[in-house]
């Protein structure tokens, strides 16, 4: 499987009109058009996974710089990206240390090691 990028077509295009134009220089075996996660407007780019390596050139040499509608094709091997690492969440101030029942009222506890506090009104 080889995969391959197609950008610069126009946002009213489907997944159908793009496997149609691609098709004929290789097997598709899978489509992705990126869209916006809000409104799901196409942006323009899509990728797609070929059958083999020969096809995705056959296509690569057939489609790049071509015109669909009044837009340019651009149109290459997709990188390998690996999948990306989970964050750790960030301590933005939020953490907050867990209650110590043994400490005495108003932190007046020598083993805390904190100031003592006077008690609310």
């Amino acid at each position: 499987m080889a995969k391959v990028f197609i950008g610069g077509f126009p946002l009213d295009a489907n997944e159908l009109q793009i496997v149609q134009l691609v098709s004929l220089h290789g097997q598709v075996d899978t489509i992705k058009i990126v869209r916006d996660k809000k409104t799901r407007i196409c942006k323009g780019y899509a990728f797609l996974e070929m059958k083999d390596k020969a096809a995705a050139d056959a296509v690569i040499d057939a489609l790049d710089g071509t015109m669909m509608g009044d837009r340019v094709l651009s149109v290459a091997i997709a990188p390998d990206v690996p999948p990306a690492k989970p964050s750790r969440p960030s301590n933005n101030g939020s953490f907050r240390k867990p209650f110590n029942k043994s400490a005495a009222p108003y932190g007046n506890s020598s083993s805390t090691g904190d100031r003592p506090r006077r008690p609310r009104k």
